[in-house]
């Protein structure tokens, strides 16, 4: 076959330059493609590597998603591996290029060039942090280093409660070792609110994981048996210590080249993936892009949007260097992202899509409202039907979906993926409460979650439901009215609350005053909803407390609220 005289070069393979590679090929048969990777491996499953280290996945061979042989026989891409590259030349359009075996260079030259350069874990400058014993999880290599020490292991420290982490407690925890984990922040799972993150930080404590939280890393020591000493003075025994303290973008090839960077340190870019280079495009962890609900510049450590990154990328090689004729059915932009992820634990599934409540103060967007609910996953009639806790977060004054959480054992990335596309086309609750989607008993209810979050959302935009905030409730002069049966308000209530069952209210509103505000309150909110339409329509003032007693429960500890 006469070969295209053009070279695409990419940097970095594993998911965002290994697709693009693949995608570029199908789109042009006749260019070179190249790809170099420093490590030992083109594309491999580094999702899949807490679970390898716990024995879920059992085979290191299924982690390899593509091997050097197969990008060759299969696309006809040439792969360089343990080969890292040192320098851009943009000017001569070239790279310096050296084999880590080695150590000879030599330079390549491209017509484009791809930076797929990915993230490194981040290992601060902590006394002790390069002791034996201490490890990161990026790579297939990391994760044999890790298999080998927990085979002498019973004890293991992690620092760093967010997605890894977690993953690594339950995976360690499989294998038979004691973890504890040491997160800095008052939380786990900094991309949940904290009202959220606690229904996770119970579920961990029931599986016997100890959490420390509030207290960083002072010092890591040696003597005899490794040890953690923490900021708040302690010393914590460990056999071994996992470092998932999150990532960062590994772009000192494209500051040293002149590229502009972002203020997270990822490579910016535009929609089409392209550089400050015309010549260069950047995909994947190393890239820093628009987020779509809060504004800003982000950096998104996630597959789905590694992979689409890396198809775009290649639509506009192909449009600028190998067509030259634009092709408007392939012009695809990548519109950005909402961070929309999933993990789970123990068998407790947390999703979550677009803004949390925090990064919307942290943007200063003030015209929003939340809401709380505890679902069914499916039917309550039907067997082994579990809650889904939701919290949705919508704009004031449009109704615009701006996030989701979503906890639960059963149905939670179900439920957030179609919320996560409501976000992306730009819908409103009245979308979500509109929704049609599939149903039956064994999967969901006639009113899914779904539709049920865009109801009681629609239902406060429209003035049916007015909701009161629970973090006023220990300030509040309004009178409490818990709805519930006398059973259920005898088994813990909040602080004051009236006891008027719904059954009886009717007979007992002129129990209530009409000149003062009335907070209602049940189990979940659907009684207390209930409540609201009656009281309203009887001239009284009132608000609901969202998400009920359910909600209050894992509020407490965060906003140091008692229960009588």
């Amino acid at each position: 076959m006469n070969r295209d005289s053009r070279r695409i070069l990419i940097i970095g393979g594993v998911a965002a330059g290994a697709t693009c590679a693949a995608r570029l090929r199908r789109l042009c048969e006749r260019c070179t493609i190249v790809i170099f990777d420093r490590g030992p491996y083109v594309s491999f499953a580094n999702c899949g590597l807490p679970y390898h280290v716990g024995n879920i996945i059992v085979s290191e061979e299924k982690l390899l998603v593509a091997t050097p042989q197969l990008f060759k026989d299969r696309f006809n891409i040439e792969v360089h591996t343990e080969t890292e590259v040192v320098r851009v030349d943009r000017d001569k359009k070239e790279i310096e290029v050296r084999d880590i075996r080695t150590n000879e260079t030599r330079r390549e030259s491209y017509d484009g060039l791809v930076l797929s350069t990915g993230a490194n874990a981040v290992r601060p400058q902590i006394p002790g942090i390069n002791l034996p014993g201490i490890f990161v999880l990026r790579t297939i290599p990391d994760s044999r280093k890790i298999r080998s020490a927990v085979g002498n292991a019973s004890l293991a420290a992690i620092v760093g409660g967010g997605f890894i982490g977690l993953e690594m407690a339950e995976n360690l925890t499989r294998r038979g070792l004691s973890v504890t984990i040491i997160q800095r922040s008052d939380q786990i799972l900094s991309s949940l609110d904290p009202e959220m993150a606690f229904f996770v930080e119970k579920h961990l404590q029931a599986n016997g994981v100890t959490l420390r939280l509030g207290t960083g890393v002072e010092s890591f020591h040696l003597d005899g048996r490794l040890s953690v000493k923490t900021t708040s003075g302690d010393t914590i025994d460990t056999d071994m210590v996992i470092l998932a303290m999150g990532v960062q973008p590994e772009s000192s090839l494209a500051r040293n080249a002149g590229l502009s960077l972002g203020d997270h340190g990822g490579i910016r870019v535009d929609d089409r993936m392209q550089t400050s280079d015309p010549y260069i495009w950047a995909v994947g962890d190393v890239a820093e892009v628009k987020d779509v609900v809060a504004g800003g510049w982000h950096l998104a450590s996630l597959a789905g949007p590694a992979n689409r990154q890396g198809r775009i990328a290649a639509a506009a090689i192909l449009d600028k260097i190998i067509a030259k004729t634009r092709n408007e059915t392939r012009a695809v932009r990548f519109r950005g992202v909402q961070g929309t992820a999933v993990c789970s634990a123990f068998g407790l599934t947390v999703a979550i899509t677009g803004a949390s409540e925090k990064t919307l103060k942290r943007s200063g967007i003030k015209n929003y409202e939340k809401i709380y609910l505890h679902p069914g996953s499916h039917a309550s009639y039907f067997p082994d039907a579990k809650p889904i806790h939701i919290k949705l977060l919508f704009d004031t004054d449009t109704g615009r979906v701006l996030g989701a959480q979503a906890i639960g054992e059963s149905g939670v990335a179900r439920r957030i993926d179609i919320i996560s596309m409501v976000i992306q086309m730009g819908g409103t609750v009245y979308d979500l409460e509109e929704s049609e989607l599939c149903y039956a008993p064994q999967f969901g209810a006639a009113k899914d979650p779904v539709n049920l979050a865009g109801m009681i959302a629609a239902n406060h935009l429209r003035g049916d439901l007015p909701l009161a905030k629970w973090e006023e409730l220990k300030d509040t002069q309004a009178q409490i009215v818990d709805v519930r049966s006398k059973a259920e308000y005898e088994r813990g209530h909040i602080p004051g609350a009236k006891n008027i069952p719904l059954e009886g209210l009717r007979d007992r509103i002129g129990d209530l005053s009409k000149g003062k505000e009335i907070w209602l309150v049940c189990g979940v909110g659907q009684r207390a909803y209930y409540a609201t339409r009656i009281l309203l329509q009887n001239g009284f003032s009132v608000k609901d407390l969202s998400g009920g007693m359910q909600t209050y429960n894992t509020l407490k500890p965060k906003l140091n609220l008692k229960t009588s």
